[in-house]
């Protein structure tokens, strides 16, 4: 690592020539690769950007000029790049996030793991530049399926609006975001230097004021001038399409320069030079290779090492063989009930495999549609099928539910849609970060009038919950369950209606139930421990709405505490408590960011342990003080 030891800046890239560009290339690849391997993360994205990354500051100077990635995970090159190069406790706590983060830098600016946001986010910095009197430049790099969302084209319009609106928008097409023959048919053609010649023109200021000039005096002169201004445009833009196809940014006016070899640091760099210059916003198509220069990632055809756990460096192989997930028994369970009944249609947005929907879009691939990285337009899409006669089942990770809140509400529950939501990661995720921890899901949800949400607590509940899900046809329902693997079955010594009665101690003193809802009825079992209290735990299975049997249950109890993995305020725990007449613990998720730790970690900081169950147990049993973070109501 004979470069990468003596980069410390930005200011420490730009002094080096290209034979020391090309050799740092190399060692950072290395270095991801042996980093990475070792604490996991995303790895294919950043061997894709390492020249681009380069390339950028080397042109940009950051961080008075702002750069913004999007997504936020291919921004490992740049943290290298930025000081940031112990790498030992990537996504753990103490060490670097897995996405940018002010906090650790003032190189980054936004932690942008949800895709699709960094246009308006750098239209929003320009603009503040600009009022402020301000030259500097702002940059927004995006790649890896962020042009599917919606909010990305909203912001390509508006942005094309301002033609002096300085903004270069790197678009990182690795294959995953942008159709892959755009790139073809110009990249052979700049085999000519046609494509760089012409770009050099188009950024050109001079060339735009001859435009102007020449579209004025003609259109002054009459039907002949304007007869010959539309020629000229005509031929102008027909030349321009054999050379370069600029598709939807050419349409937006906006200035497009490329396609450029994304792996040809002096290409990016001239590229990246004419879009800085020009001072309007320009878009700057950049061709890159996910997985780049490791060979196990550009064998893994489905995501190229889109993120991986802990691996061999050498092979690719994970180090410990992952066991049976929630994921891996919904992908089956789907499948299963698809085979049975042709009216179950699957929908995702952008995670096919990741929220196990890769078996049933095998075996009928007209019947799983993946949306792109567009979680609106899923939603609604969703309930036009439920129109039409079909049962869709929307597939997300939990934390991306929170940006189709309007249309789960007014376009599926308003309507009363049979559409089934299945929740992957949902709760406390650990290491992926502050805006991944899928917790905010039962407080919206509990919002919504005729949604029903189940929490399955094992792979039996899961298989159970979702069929019945299934079954419903006069509204929509909502499945969630955490990462990892599923925890050991947890059978039933009763049913109640439609609650599960876990466990009973019958001790003495008072009644207490604990109410354990999903992944966390391991915890709530604990409480069956404490023997100087009389202790029923409950799964109620389906959460929300709170059953009416649950809350006739609960009748004759001294006191109740919950158990969620979920915000405390507003979820399962605050709404069972509005209606039963005993007090309520509620132990839950405090209403905050978590940075990115260990999920046992956090539980233990959030007061969610088994432990902690026990504590509150004790303590409505008047037994000792209740927890300081607990929320009695």
């Amino acid at each position: 690592m004979n470069i990468l030891s003596t980069i410390h800046s930005p200011a420490d890239v730009s002094r080096l020539d290209e034979k020391q560009r090309a050799a740092l290339a190399q060692e950072i690849r290395t270095f991801l690769v042996e980093s990475v391997s070792q604490t996991g993360g995303h790895l294919g994205p950043n061997l894709g950007v390492v020249e681009l990354t380069i390339a950028l500051h080397r042109i940009f100077d950051s961080p008075r000029d702002t750069i913004v990635f999007d997504t936020g995970h291919q921004s490992y090159v740049h943290k290298i790049l930025t000081g940031r190069q112990n790498f030992a406790g990537l996504r753990s706590e103490g060490g670097l996030s897995g996405y940018p983060s002010r906090t650790e830098s003032p190189h980054d600016v936004v932690e942008n793991s949800h895709a699709s946001t960094a246009l308006s986010w750098a239209a929003g910095i320009a603009r503040g530049y600009r009022l402020s009197g301000d030259d500097r430049c702002v940059v927004a790099v995006i790649g890896d399926g962020a042009l599917t969302g919606g909010m990305a084209w909203e912001a390509l319009n508006n942005i094309a609006e301002d033609d002096s609106l300085p903004i270069v928008i790197v678009v990182n097409d690795n294959d995953r975001s942008y159709e892959p023959t755009i790139g073809g048919m110009a990249r052979k053609l700049d085999v000519t230097g046609m494509t760089r010649r012409l770009d050099q023109v188009r950024v050109s200021k001079d060339y735009e004021n001859l435009l102007s000039w020449g579209k004025r005096t003609l259109r002054r002169s009459g039907p002949p001038g304007r007869l010959a201004y539309d020629a000229i445009h005509g031929f102008k833009k027909g030349v321009k399409d054999i050379f370069v196809n600029a598709g939807i940014f050419d349409a937006l006016g906006l200035k497009y320069v490329g396609p450029v070899d994304g792996h040809d640091i002096d290409d990016l760099e001239s590229a990246l030079q004419l879009a800085r210059d020009y001072g309007g916003p320009v878009v700057v198509h950049a061709i890159t290779e996910k997985g780049r220069g490791y060979q196990p990632a550009l064998d893994d055809v489905a995501d190229r090492f889109h993120a991986v756990g802990q691996i061999h460096p050498e092979t690719g192989l994970p180090i410990v063989q992952s066991g049976f997930g929630w994921t891996s028994v919904f992908a089956d369970e789907i499948l299963a009930a698809a085979e049975k009944d042709p009216s179950i249609v699957a929908l995702t947005a952008a995670m096919l495999r990741p929220v196990g929907l890769g078996p049933m879009r095998d075996r009928f691939p007209d019947r799983v549609i993946d949306i792109g990285i567009a979680e609106q337009h899923a939603l609604t899409t969703a309930a036009g099928l439920a129109y039409a006669g079909y049962h869709p089942v929307v597939a997300l990770y939990a934390t991306f539910l929170n940006r189709a809140y309007d249309q789960l509400l007014m376009d599926v529950a308003l309507h009363r849609a049979p559409v089934t939501v299945v929740l992957d990661r949902a709760g406390i995720t650990g290491n992926d970060g502050a805006s991944h921890n899928g917790m905010w899901d039962l407080a919206l949800a509990a919002m919504i009038p005729g949604l029903r949400v189940a929490a399955p607590r094992d792979e039996k509940t899961l298989r159970t919950e979702l069929n019945e899900a299934l079954a419903v046809d006069d509204g929509p329902t909502m499945i969630r369950y955490p990462k990892g693997t599923v925890a050991d079955s947890i059978p039933a010594i009763d049913r109640v209606g439609d609650i599960d009665v876990l466990g009973r101690n019958e001790g003495d003193g008072h009644r207490i139930l604990v109410v354990g809802v999903g992944a966390m009825a391991p915890a709530a079992l604990d409480a069956l421990s404490v023997e100087t209290a009389d202790v029923t735990v409950v799964d109620p299975r389906w959460v929300l709405p709170v059953s009416q049997e649950l809350v006739d249950f609960a009748e004759g109890f001294d006191a109740i505490v919950t158990i969620e993995d979920g915000l405390r305020e507003g979820g399962v725990g605050q709404q069972i408590a509005g209606l039963v007449d005993c007090p309520v613990t509620v132990l839950g998720v405090s209403r905050h960011f978590i940075d990115h730790a260990s999920r046992s970690d956090i539980l233990v900081r959030e007061n969610m342990t088994g432990h902690d169950v026990i504590t509150a147990v004790r303590a409505a049993a008047g037994q000792g003080p209740a927890l300081s973070v607990a929320q009695n109501a």
